[in-house]
């Protein structure tokens, strides 16, 4: 089988991104949500990769990729665990202050039991990153799990890096502030990934793509994102239901 080139498979990885989009999404960032629903939501969230997705980029690390792959997994890990890059707080601590914004104490997010959909999603990411190679688990990790809808219009077309002013303006926007009257100060999560999510998403798929150049690697990431993005849907599916909402 003769290899894609970059811009082909570039294409094809988007047009699996482009399906990474959840018909409950307006319901869960729109009004009428409720703060009970919402506990479901973001508790499964977190336990299935909010907390361990710097685990998970340590793993790939720990598959000893290129030099270049390994510094920039180094970079992003450092700021996930610690905020090192920006704001001195590991993002999975930014998120469980978000969630003391909404009244979800830390304790919460201790134990969370896992919903069948949920726990298979959780369990494909261990497998991957832990007994695949270090390219699909790079892909899956900065790609597929750090990525969303928007990912063709941001890497082909990024956005400017944002200053403080356009930052707070974004901030102040944000749907869990016009819905449910979050405190700003409780929204730092959403200020670092306004810092450095640009940065991370050019970076992710330059990686996959400098690397990704033999037919065998180039079919095994799009069959895997498929994959991920199967285990994905089946997951927001069960968390929709969960919270008693349908389609």
């Amino acid at each position: 089988m003769k290899p894609l080139s970059n811009e082909q498979l570039r294409d094809k990885m988007m047009t699996i991104m482009d399906r990474k989009d959840h018909w409950a999404w307006p319901h869960f960032s729109g009004p009428q949500i409720t703060k009970a629903q919402l506990e479901i939501h973001f508790r499964q969230e977190y336990a299935v990769y909010v907390r361990d997705f710097p685990v998970f980029l340590s793993r790939i690390h720990g598959k000893n990729p290129p030099r270049p792959v390994r510094s920039e997994l180094a970079r992003n890990l450092y700021e996930e665990d610690t905020g090192g890059l920006t704001l001195g707080q590991s993002h999975p601590d930014l998120f469980l202050t978000m969630m003391l914004g909404l009244g979800f104490e830390r304790a919460h997010f201790r134990d969370v039991s896992l919903l069948s959909e949920s726990r298979a999603y959780r369990e494909w990411l261990d497998k991957v990153t832990l007994d695949g190679d270090w390219l699909t688990g790079l892909a899956i990790v900065t790609i597929f799990v750090e990525g969303n809808v928007h990912d063709r219009q941001e890497v082909l077309h990024p956005s400017p890096p944002k200053d403080a002013e356009q930052i707070e303006e974004i901030v102040r926007k944000h749907h869990l502030v016009q819905n449910h009257g979050i405190d700003l100060k409780y929204l730092d999560l959403i200020r670092v990934h306004l810092m450095v999510e640009s940065s991370h998403r050019q970076a992710a798929w330059q990686s996959v793509l400098t690397y990704a150049t033999g037919a065998a690697d180039q079919q095994l990431i799009l069959g895997t994102l498929q994959e991920g993005l199967e285990h994905w849907l089946r997951y927001r599916d069960g968390v929709a239901r969960s919270c008693g909402l349908r389609k």
